[in-house]
């Protein structure tokens, strides 16, 4: 009877397994977590590892770390768990921690590994160093559940993503939670209610792109395509399952006695073969810009635009080129009202997770991205970055400290007012010759150096008498000065050598007649790269360029 009674729980944790195994291949993380809860603590390495994937995947990422912690203590643990788990200490800023994981992972791909350790050390630095943003919890649009995907529509309202309870009752089972939907809001956040849409009441709905006349948007989707008119995934050679994927398309809405309708399928969708999702439009309608997975891209997602022809229709979409797109993901983009793009991605120097970037530019010719930082940026995913004038806006994260999963989050640009000693939502723009108007944004350009040189080329004295200027016309401005280089030496040589460059450029405005108590010096070394050219990656020299520079902060006004 004890065999037998053994045989059979044996055989009833080997049903509880397949039932988990099964629900995880279909992402279904929510459900396969509480089979997998039943038969822990097995010294299964396959079954720890599954529930910390569960845990992060549905963004419990308390649970998840300890959960990892157990995985990577187990004989025969998977390699990948390291990843994973350097991930999780990273989030949880637990930046030396962090680093061991990584680097038993990365034991093949030094390049790889070297920018991981760059986002922790620059989540470390930054943290301690913010960027003038005040940033903020957004009360009245946030839930216990996932709300973010803010958008305009028109000046007295938002159209925002969530999964709250809804109308319809039913439940993803990846994350446990309703669908997402769109929801409206108006501009005191006090009236919030669930925006219905023509058609779409299955599956993801949402964000939400309204154009500037706020009568037409793109709306993105999960397909609602029958599972017989959708190709079956590559089959994993354990898996017994027919899978297939809901990918993601446009739809384009028309605003019609004040209640949206859809009017049409965004002509390239292909949801057998790739995702189309999160529009944003140029000011004047003419250029649309998306994410997608779609062949010929530079990485996993990309952001791609497509031009409106004389006839009224899309051309076709063209890669937005690598100096915005990586090997990881790049998505959310956003166009504002200057033409600035700002977007998320993975794949560039930040402080993990999505980071959201800024540049200036159109279709496939931008400037070098730079990382809006802290607070900004977190080493959490911080993602759709939407602003009218790039001084006040709102951006979705799922930082700690919100309401619920991610949550939607105010931002302004924050100036200290010398004569009140308040804050004011308010900056000012760089401008040799006239004073800075209080309304404008400051802009301290950058400075680049020749390879393993400090001395001050003719194209940085240019910038430097710009700032000189500004200093001289406004005497309460002091400025940080900070000086970094390329990977190619040693990490103290390049320290150095970052002191140097600094040094130059602080050397250069005293000698101009700006008094030294008002110039701060820093130095990196090769920390806080631009762009991906990591010890051991193969970059042009145009590209090492941009990381050898000095840079410009206003840190009093």
């Amino acid at each position: 009877m004890i065999l037998l009674i053994f045989r059979s729980s044996a055989q009833e944790q080997l049903s509880l397994k397949q039932q988990a195994d099964k629900l995880f291949e279909r992402y279904e993380y929510f459900k396969s977590l509480t089979f997998y809860l039943k038969i822990a603590g097995k010294n299964n390495p396959e079954v720890t590892g599954r529930i910390a994937d569960c845990y992060r995947e549905i963004n419990d990422y308390k649970n998840a770390e300890e959960w990892y912690a157990k995985a990577v203590a187990q004989p025969k643990a998977d390699k990948i768990i390291h990843y994973y788990y350097a991930e999780t200490l990273l989030r949880d800023q637990k930046f030396d921690e962090a680093k061991a994981q990584y680097k038993l992972y990365y034991t093949n791909d030094i390049a790889r590994l070297n920018l991981k350790l760059a986002d922790c050390d620059s989540a470390a630095v930054w943290m301690q160093q913010p960027a003038n943003y005040k940033v903020k919890n957004v009360a009245g649009l946030n839930s216990e559940y996932s709300d973010w995907g803010l958008s305009y529509d028109g000046k007295l309202g938002f159209i925002f993503v969530s999964d709250r309870p809804g109308n319809d009752g039913e439940t993803d089972n990846r994350t446990g939670n309703n669908w997402f939907k769109l929801y409206h809001a108006n501009i005191n956040q006090d009236e919030v209610s669930e925006l219905p849409i023509s058609d779409q009441d299955i599956y993801h709905v949402g964000p939400m792109a309204v154009n500037a006349a706020g009568d037409m948007a793109f709306v993105t989707v999960t397909t609602d395509v029958s599972a017989k008119g959708l190709p079956l995934d590559p089959k994993d050679k354990k898996s017994t399952q027919k899978l297939y994927s809901r990918r993601l398309q446009l739809l384009m809405a028309k605003k019609m006695n004040g209640q949206w309708v859809i009017a049409g399928s965004f002509p390239y969708n292909n949801v057998a073969e790739y995702s189309i999702g999160n529009a944003t439009l140029s000011k004047d309608g003419k250029v649309i810009y998306f994410s997608s997975d779609m062949p010929g891209g530079e990485g996993k997602t990309d952001i791609w635009y497509c031009e409106k022809q004389a006839d009224g229709n899309w051309g076709k979409p063209v890669n937005c080129g690598k100096v915005i797109n990586t090997a990881d993901e790049d998505a959310f983009p956003y166009i504002d009202n200057n033409g600035t793009l700002y977007y998320a991605s993975k794949g560039l120097p930040g402080m993990g997770g999505y980071d959201i970037y800024r540049t200036t530019g159109e279709k496939a010719q931008w400037s070098t991205p730079q990382n809006l930082k802290y607070p900004i940026n977190t080493t959490s995913d911080d993602f759709c970055f939407v602003t009218r004038d790039g001084v006040s806006g709102y951006l979705s994260s799922n930082r700690d400290g919100g309401k619920g999963s991610d949550d939607t989050y105010s931002f302004a640009i924050a100036k200290t007012d010398t004569a009140t000693h308040h804050k004011s939502n308010i900056t000012v723009n760089i401008n040799p010759v006239q004073p800075p108007k209080a309304t404008q944004d400051i802009v301290l350009n950058t400075i680049y150096f020749d390879l393993d040189k400090y001395n001050i080329r003719p194209d940085a004295v240019i910038e430097l008498d710009k700032i000189m200027a500004l200093l001289k016309q406004q005497p309460g401005l002091s400025i940080e000065i900070s000086g970094y280089t390329d990977t190619r030496a040693s990490g103290q040589y390049n320290l150095t050598l970052s002191q140097h460059r600094a040094e130059s450029a602080k050397a250069y405005l005293i000698n101009k007649g700006i008094s030294a108590d008002r110039l701060t010096i820093k130095w990196y070394g090769k920390t806080h790269l631009v762009n991906q050219c990591a010890d051991g990656v193969n970059c042009p020299e145009a590209d090492h360029q941009l990381n050898r520079r000095v840079e410009f902060r206003v840190i009093n006004k």
